[in-house]
């Protein structure tokens, strides 16, 4: 085990996590940002199983896809761009129409956060440490966050969150990685056969802002329970599929009977990638919207080539009754993790 620093433009740091078995997982101290996973497939061949830009440059200068990236105050779309804690309004910068999303253009995918690297017997991985400051955004408190990333010899990369706030606030904090586990974007995710333990998931509306209303995910092309293929839901002509851009950015609430909260396989590579977390749900983002042409490591971007797993709360209980809150009380400690393992297929 072993971690290795590199210099980015002479402005980052890009941290490289090593275990015994082969497997690394790189990540910048600019955003957080995982920029690269390293997992062998059914041959022993190691490929990349995450989305990342070439250029580095573009990391800053074209954030809008989030890609690997630390999501905060807020992750999710925060309906007209406000919200009240005690009868207190608040007034966020509107980001994506009259909404914000993933904490404005200013959020933590932005922010360059200090790094302490560590490692022992049984683990390696870096702690990533920011203070955001009281009014920044529009969001209440000063709160200081932990975000650590723990990488151990049986392939498990753990992400966990900590954070404390001097008022009350709006918190909820997800990683922002696009999967692919054919590895280095052979192909699009439309193969990946997913489980969910989910059985319902928050409607939307037009502009993809939560309507209040939870959905059964029973006879619809939401039903993971006994996992499908994603391009099922690519191709479903549903209301909800359609308003997503023909797949998915839905917000599913755990139901917590499974081993794992999700699971992606991909047959060809005969990789799989279980996730299991503390959060109430996630929301799953199929890359409907990825623009084409961009450069990444493997080749241009394009519909379909990623599929994000942003284990949170949901912003919608900010305006809505019975949804996973995203108030953190002042003094109270947030702590959540997820945990992402790879393997292969039986």
């Amino acid at each position: 085990m072993r971690i290795d620093i590199k210099d980015i433009l002479g402005k980052w740091k890009e941290y490289t996590l090593f275990n015994d078995m082969g497997m690394t997982v790189s990540v910048l101290d600019y955003g957080g940002i995982i920029t690269e996973i390293m997992v062998p497939d059914r041959n022993g061949k190691f490929e990349n199983v995450v989305l990342g830009f070439k250029n580095y440059t573009e990391y800053e200068q074209n954030h809008s896809n989030y890609f690997g990236a630390i999501i905060g105050r807020v992750a999710g779309r925060i309906e007209d761009a406000s919200f009240e804690i005690n009868n207190q309004p608040y007034h966020l910068e509107a980001n994506e129409g009259h909404h914000q999303l993933h904490g404005g253009s200013k959020g933590f995918h932005q922010v360059k956060w200090s790094v302490t690297p560590f490692q022992n017997k049984k683990a390696v991985g870096i702690r990533l440490d920011h203070k955001s400051i009281d009014g920044e955004g529009g969001y209440p408190g000063n709160i200081d966050i932990t975000v650590t990333y723990t990488l151990t010899n049986d392939n498990k990369l753990t992400l966990e969150y900590s954070a404390t706030s001097d008022k009350t606030t709006a918190l909820a904090l997800t990683n922002h990685s696009y999967f692919n586990l054919n590895g280095d974007l052979k192909n699009t995710v439309e193969n990946h056969h997913v489980t969910i333990d989910s059985g319902h998931f928050v409607e939307l509306n037009q502009e993809l802002i939560p309507t209040g209303r939870l959905i059964s995910v029973d006879e619809t092309s939401f039903d993971f329970r006994g996992g499908r293929l994603l391009k099922e839901g690519f191709e479903d002509v549903s209301v909800q599929n359609k308003i997503a851009g023909k797949g998915y950015d839905h917000y599913f609430v755990f139901d917590h009977h499974l081993e794992n909260n999700a699971v992606v396989q991909e047959s060809s590579s005969g990789r799989i990638m279980t996730m299991k977390t503390d959060q109430p749900g996630m929301v799953m983002y199929t890359s409907n919207t990825l623009m084409d042409g961009l450069e990444l490591k493997e080749g241009p971007s394009r519909r379909y080539l990623g599929v994000c797993l942003e284990t949170q709360s949901s912003p919608a209980s900010l305006h809505h009754e019975g949804f996973p809150s995203v108030i953190l009380p002042a003094g109270e400690c947030y702590q959540k993790q997820t945990v992402f393992t790879f393997g292969l297929q039986s």
